[in-house]
């Protein structure tokens, strides 16, 4: 019998939310920085293991596998553990797996540790937002599903870049090895104060694989691939955009870029706040936001004064419906979460793999940057008939 006993959803005075939601959020900060961190030192690596930089670039997408493919399994897998020793031994998982690849040399040991930190990630994603909305009342669980989500945006917007300023001086180890070090430090704190959760709970395998049947279900990750592209279509192309069309020295850019990240924030808090009453007003929000504002990133390219406002209001229409995606994936799957948590783990990344895919497709074609926001702004206008479909769906199963 596990040493683990249910605990009840936890209610906070003054609107906070309880400190593991926020110790949740700060493991997958330290996670997700290796994600973002391998960009900037590709170069790098290249040169040190003597290889192409398009092999190193299949570092990236080692990762994306390890995320996209072994999520899914990974939470069935584990869904009859505990969920603060699932918690644990992923961050275990990840950061010797990150290790393996430092102090072991070879192109085929650092590439298979990518492999395995996506699929221990994903493992950790997944059981982490089923962990947040334990934690508080139903009510909350939107508002709670963004927090953690913003450990990702606080990765993306800083913890990539303080990496590879790390790496600079350190050597491309370097980064990685901070990674390591904050991600021990979250599995100690978990340990310390994530409450224990789960002992009480009967997961049923089979239970989960029949609410993956549910159309609801699909419409949602629809949704998420299409939006997490359509934000993500703009961003990683931003410096160039920024230098080469817009023609904004490029001392500016990390600045500009953090515009973003606080966008990112704004729109989490926003969207936490309204996702759990009303999921289709901010779904809805943040498509038209997204593809208003990739239009008029293309439209006024030229315009410095219009376009860093503009990669502000991006980065908060992006993640304004991030908290509604989760909310409505655990509104349609309550009774069996952990492998629809996973699957949305895995339509986030899928979203993150067609950015490259997509943008090359057009510049190979012979379109210039301007292409890229007008791609973002077709895909956020597609997300509109998702949620559309999502809400008729709902309504006629009253979820």
């Amino acid at each position: 019998m596990s040493v683990e006993t249910a605990s009840p959803r936890v209610s906070v005075s003054g609107g906070r939310l309880p400190l593991g939601v926020y110790l949740l959020a700060f493991s997958l900060f330290a996670m997700g920085s290796a994600e973002f961190l391998l960009a900037g030192v590709l170069p790098e690596i290249a040169d040190d293991l003597g290889i192409s930089l398009s092999s190193a670039g299949a570092l990236i997408s080692a990762f994306a596998v390890g995320v996209v493919v072994g999520g899914p399994p990974f939470a069935i897998l584990t869904l009859h553990l505990p969920r603060r020793t699932t918690l644990v031994a992923t961050q275990v998982v990840f950061a010797v797996s990150v290790t393996a690849g430092l102090v072991i040399d070879g192109y085929a040991v650092l590439l298979a540790s990518r492999f395995l930190c996506g699929l221990a990630y994903a493992g950790y994603w997944a059981v982490a937002a089923v962990t947040a909305i334990g934690l508080v009342t139903s009510d909350r669980t939107a508002r709670a599903s963004g927090v953690v989500v913003s450990g990702l945006g606080l990765a993306m917007i800083a913890g990539g870049p303080a990496g590879a300023l790390l790496s600079y001086f350190t050597g491309w180890r370097g980064g990685f090895w901070g990674v390591v070090v904050l991600t021990a430090a979250g599995a100690v704190l978990s340990l310390l104060a994530v409450p224990a959760t789960g002992a009480d709970a009967k997961p049923s395998v089979r239970g989960e694989l029949r609410t993956m049947r549910r159309p609801q279900l699909w419409v949602v990750y629809a949704a998420t691939v299409l939006s997490t592209a359509a934000y993500m279509i703009s961003f990683n192309y931003l410096a160039a955009f920024l230098t080469d069309v817009t023609g904004i020295p490029g001392v500016w850019v990390p600045a500009i870029l953090a515009l973003f990240g606080v966008g990112a924030f704004i729109g989490l808090s926003v969207g936490g706040r309204i996702a759990d009453r009303r999921p289709t007003h901010a779904l809805m929000a943040g498509a038209l936001g997204i593809s208003a504002s990739s239009v008029l990133l293309a439209v006024l390219s030229g315009h410095a004064t219009a376009v860093v406002p503009l990669v502000l209001l991006l980065g908060v229409a992006g993640f304004v419906l991030n908290p509604a995606i989760y909310g409505r994936v655990f509104a349609i799957a309550s009774e069996a979460p952990t492998l629809a948590g996973a699957a949305t783990v895995s339509a986030f990344q899928l979203g993150i793999s067609l950015v490259p895919v997509l943008a090359g497709a057009a510049m190979n074609a012979g379109a210039g940057l301007t292409a890229v926001p007008w791609i973002g702004a077709g895909l956020a206008a597609a997300i509109v008939p998702t949620v559309l479909l999502d809400r008729t769906l709902s309504r006629r199963a009253k979820i």
